[in-house]
């Protein structure tokens, strides 16, 4: 037997944000001209997590010579571009459980020293195009610890995915710690 709607606790709606582009060139604002490989992101929120779907252009590696596929090196920048911007729009729309009390200048005060990846994991399954793919990355949990009376910060796992229109896929996984959080 069915409870009556009225009786059921009913999951918060999910909500969903376009590119905001403003925020996005304020996220970039650390990066090199050259590096700015993140051009749009849409972000989703349910439940206290949050996820975005991003596009990316590589026009030519910053460090090497042209390899022909995304290597390491871009995947992880690229990683935290879209992790900068999903918690920067997370902030300032109050999606992402344990930064409700963050404003975009605690991000931007944040976003270099105080955001850390404690660990980063990528699986490459197939060559991806740098020129131009998508990504998707979703935050799984945020917790607040304090190790032995220590520094509170706030822990994190995230996944992440990357794919091309000719079938490249690379996806992973990241630990992040905010440190220095009040």
């Amino acid at each position: 037997m069915t409870a009556p709607a009225a009786d059921r606790a009913e999951a918060p709606p999910q909500r969903s944000y376009p590119t905001d582009e403003e925020l996005l060139a304020r996220v970039l604002v650390p990066y090199k001209p050259h590096c700015k490989y993140l051009k749009a992101a849409a972000v989703t929120s349910e439940a206290g997590l949050s996820s975005a779907r991003c596009e990316f252009v590589i026009p030519e590696s910053c460090y090497i010579d042209d390899t022909g596929h995304l290597n390491s090196v871009e995947v992880n920048i690229a990683y935290n571009q879209m992790m900068y911007y999903l918690v920067a729009k997370s902030v300032k729309e109050g999606l992402l459980t344990g930064f409700e009390t963050w404003t975009l200048d605690d991000f931007r005060r944040h976003q270099l020293p105080d955001i850390l990846i404690a660990r980063f994991a990528s699986n490459f399954r197939r060559p991806v195009n740098p020129r131009a793919f998508s990504g998707e990355m979703e935050f799984r949990s945020v917790s607040r610890r304090a190790p032995g009376g220590g520094s509170p910060f706030l822990h994190a796992e995230t996944s992440y995915r990357y794919r091309d229109a000719d079938g490249g896929r690379c996806d992973g996984e990241a630990t992040l710690a905010f440190v220095n959080i009040p």
